[in-house]
């Protein structure tokens, strides 16, 4: 590799060198993330190390549930086979699962409420955002599968509207 001087207008295959070689100081030390910057030219050079996760408690959390859950949804599998009536309201992102709008209010719906169409019957706090879920079907609340405050998943049941 050879050093390029301030003063020299570089050829592209100088500075293809230059960045293949910057690539390989990267990949060789594992590192993250490398930035050079002239005043003609900005390199960055980003490497496999991935960012470290964010902390989120929906994953972690989930497990334990599961775990807790295993030992019921063993002893009752006749319970899943059987079909359920109703529509089922599930869960159209991963969050926390809030059944009122704040602490102090009451909830959306309880059991035996009736709903129609396009009535919010939970939100759902995804990254800091409160997101209304509305339900897509009328009827009654025949059953709430969350409680308040718990995380839920992507797809997870929530509700059952007869």
């Amino acid at each position: 590799m050879s050093f390029i001087e301030k003063d020299k207008k570089t050829e592209i295959t100088d500075t293809i060198e230059c960045v293949e070689a910057l690539a390989k100081i990267v990949k060789d030390n594992d590192l993250g993330r490398l930035k050079i910057s002239t005043e003609d030219i900005d390199i960055v050079i980003e490497g496999r190390r991935c960012p470290p996760p964010m902390p989120m408690p929906v994953p972690m959390a989930a497990p334990a549930a599961v775990a807790a859950a295993a030992p019921a949804a063993a002893t009752a599998p006749e319970a899943e086979a059987a079909p359920v009536s109703g529509n089922i309201v599930t869960s159209p992102i991963v969050g926390t699962f809030y059944a009122a709008p704040s602490p102090d209010k009451a909830p959306f719906v309880k059991v035996g409420d009736t709903v129609s169409t396009g009535d919010v019957v939970c939100i759902i706090e995804s990254m800091k955002l409160m997101n209304e879920i509305n339900s897509e079907f009328s009827g009654r609340v025949a059953e709430i599968f969350v409680n308040n405050g718990e995380p839920v998943e992507y797809g997870q049941k929530l509700m059952r509207i007869e």
